[in-house]
């Protein structure tokens, strides 16, 4: 939970906070490709089945690439949070993802 923003959700509202002003959508792109020795690893460890640790550490590392980028991206806007949360994921070539992490940078302020 040390990597997660305290005032970020895929809700759309932040119990015990009032949103005092929207700046609009806030995102973060990664574009990531999968290296030769990654993948023969991964290759390796998908004879045995189960989870590909190569590929969800390289997974996590790129969603949380993404979040900070969309972070900082609102934090230039002037917003102290993020709502409505997403990842989104495209294929863009083969070996080649693109990561976006996107939500709404808002100004809250806490409830009296």
């Amino acid at each position: 939970m040390n990597q997660t923003h305290p005032l970020t959700t895929t809700a759309f509202d932040l119990p015990g906070y009032r949103t005092a002003r929207s700046f609009g959508v806030v995102r973060g792109i990664i574009v990531r490709s999968r290296s030769i020795i990654g993948n023969v690893g991964a290759g390796i460890q998908s004879l045995f089945g189960g989870n590909i640790s190569l590929y969800t550490s390289l997974c996590e590392r790129t969603r949380e690439e993404a979040f900070q980028q969309m972070l900082a991206h609102a934090g230039q806007l002037g917003a102290n949070a993020v709502i409505g949360v997403r990842y989104d994921a495209t294929e863009l070539s083969a070996g080649i993802t693109e990561v976006l992490c996107y939500g709404t940078a808002v100004f809250v302020e806490p409830l009296k």
